[in-house]
């Protein structure tokens, strides 16, 4: 009998803590903000690559060390920083042949180049054609004010969040928005990107000019998610 009136009153306990959980919860309101900010680069970072294939592994690493040293000997005319221009992955890879039964050989290495002045980019990128490269692996435009953007950007989210939040509290009446409670924070940048430079060659080896350098936009967005407390 002690053992019933115990899980009863033990049962009666849990029900009122449950309740006074419910009764206590104090009002909240969950709501998202957006903020975008655009900005012109002012900088680029430069992937190109050195390939070649060959029966024999000596003469293809020599064939791409010759591209390579034009490469080094054009890039000190831009007096890049150091660290500006590094070598990011050098391979020699077999490949066996199984139509012919026989191994060849692919020398390949990559060079990332960070581009300070975009002034210079159109120099640049025609003289590192001119020196023999396979291709150009990507070009991304960026910008030296990152971060500071990445902060104008969700700043401008959380003042989206704090006003869809005081447009619905404000059709309650009686109520008020207070202090954040929780944020999320999804931050993203959209860089543009040059289309693949290496076409550029068909047009020089005909006599043609490298084309004008057209910028596109930085794009930062920051998405938040925002729970307020309510007063």
């Amino acid at each position: 009998m002690k053992k019933i009136l115990f899980f009863a009153a033990a049962l009666a306990s849990m029900t009122a803590s449950a309740q006074i959980q419910v009764v206590d919860q104090k009002p909240q309101i969950s709501v998202s903000g957006e903020g975008k900010v655009k900005a012109v680069p002012d900088q680029a970072k430069i992937s190109i690559a050195i390939e070649n294939r060959g029966s024999n592994a000596n003469d293809i690493k020599k064939q791409n060390d010759v591209v390579t040293e034009k490469v080094v000997a054009f890039l000190k005319k831009f007096n890049l920083p150091k660290g500006d221009v590094q070598t990011q992955k050098v391979s020699l890879t077999p490949q066996y042949d199984y139509d012919k039964k026989k191994y060849s050989h692919i020398a390949n290495q990559t060079i990332v180049i960070s581009l300070k002045n975009l002034d210079k980019y159109d120099e640049l990128m025609s003289g590192l054609v001119e020196t023999g490269i396979t291709r150009v692996n990507y070009i991304n435009f960026e910008s030296s004010k990152e971060e500071q953007y990445k902060s104008e950007a969700r700043k401008l989210a959380m003042q989206d969040a704090k006003r869809k939040a005081d447009d619905y509290v404000s059709a309650l009446g009686g109520q008020k928005v207070s202090k954040a409670l929780n944020i999320n924070d999804n931050t993203q940048i959209v860089y543009p990107q040059a289309e693949r430079f290496m076409a550029m060659k068909a047009d020089m080896a005909a006599g043609g000019a490298p084309e004008t350098l057209i910028l596109g936009e930085i794009e930062i967005t920051a998405n938040v998610s925002v729970s307020f407390l309510l007063d």
